[in-house]
């Protein structure tokens, strides 16, 4: 087990490193200039410009200044933000925290809806309530986010008022009691993480269905109804443990993918987390925030993958984490 982890995690280090080599290639071929996007319709003159390539290193070629960012990556050092005027390391520090709160609340609601849908689903298999929920899932599936998200802001913040618009608090929340600052957060966060979790909810719903589609075709569940047992406990005793087996790898991967896919969530509703800092970077040309918040989003992915190879061999006594060399 450990050696297969060791493994995974080296094999990771060239495609971080690729990930990374690849974005900066992309932020170099992009048109603007960073000097002149911090300097605007300024008029300066051509010494405060120079001064700002050479404090910036934007006066050094690309390969230049490739080197120095990855040498100081391995020193851990991040670099310095432009654009939030402090090192990049807190500026992560900082968004991560509210981009975990908004991942992790769509991750419950997308694996607890995905499943009862999909249960719902299977069990009504060939009903008009199994098709409606089948055309229902597609559709919410195929929605964009960026546009489910403006829709749920114009009726149920603007039209019904049920719950904000954008923000994680309310304006002077913070000298009230934990109780009502924690019940404010709360309802600050139901409607982008119900938008995040919801959307992608449609996506687990067809694995689960056919997952115990499957599973109820199998000889042991032809056993358990001839043992006299009820239709319920075949379905969610018997069939839906095996069902959820290929929903474990799924469910590795969604949190990554929830906390990178909450990029236009955050843009939407003005959530100050990952997704509005990289939003905010590639606006203004700050290549060390973009560079760094791609590196994490893609270090998620690896850590998601590992933890779903991991939860499927503790789930699974038939699965043998193995390496090369056979040996486990």
């Amino acid at each position: 087990m450990l050696r297969f982890v060791l493994r995974r995690l080296a094999a990771a280090v060239p495609l971080l490193l690729g990930v990374a080599t690849l974005t900066f290639v992309l932020l170099e071929a992009a048109p603007g200039d960073p000097i002149d996007y911090w300097i605007g319709d300024n008029l300066v003159p051509l010494e405060v410009r120079a001064n700002l390539e050479r404090a910036y290193g934007l006066d050094r070629s690309p390969v230049e200044r490739y080197v120095s960012w990855l040498s100081s990556l391995l020193r851990g050092d991040l670099g310095w933000s432009h654009s939030r005027s402090r090192p990049v390391g807190e500026a992560l520090a900082d968004a991560l925290g509210p981009t975990l709160r908004l991942a992790g609340a769509a991750l419950a609601l997308h694996l607890l809806a995905g499943i009862l849908l999909g249960v719902v689903s299977a069990a009504r298999r060939g009903r008009w309530s199994d098709r409606a929920l089948t055309l229902s899932s597609l559709t919410l599936y195929a929605m964009p986010t960026f546009w489910l998200g403006l829709m749920a802001i114009l009726v149920l913040s603007n039209e019904l008022s049920l719950f904000p618009a954008s923000s994680m608090h309310s304006i002077g929340i913070r000298e009230a009691g934990w109780v009502r600052r924690f019940a404010d957060a709360v309802w600050h966060l139901v409607l982008p993480a119900s938008v995040l979790g919801i959307a992608s909810a449609a996506a687990m719903a067809r694995f689960v269905r056919a997952g115990l589609l499957q599973a109820l075709g199998e000889q042991f569940i032809r056993a358990a109804r001839a043992r006299g047992a009820a239709e319920r406990r075949v379905l969610f005793r018997h069939a839906l443990r095996n069902a959820l087996l290929p929903v474990i790898n799924l469910l590795g991967l969604s949190l990554p993918i929830l906390v990178s896919g909450s990029l236009v969530i955050e843009v939407v509703f003005a959530w100050p987390g990952m997704g509005r800092l990289t939003y905010d970077a590639v606006r203004a040309l700050d290549y060390p925030v973009t560079l760094a918040a791609t590196l994490l989003a893609t270090l998620m992915v690896v850590l998601g993958s590992l933890f779903a190879d991991l939860a499927m061999a503790a789930a699974d006594p038939r699965v043998r984490l193995t390496g090369r060399d056979g040996a486990s």
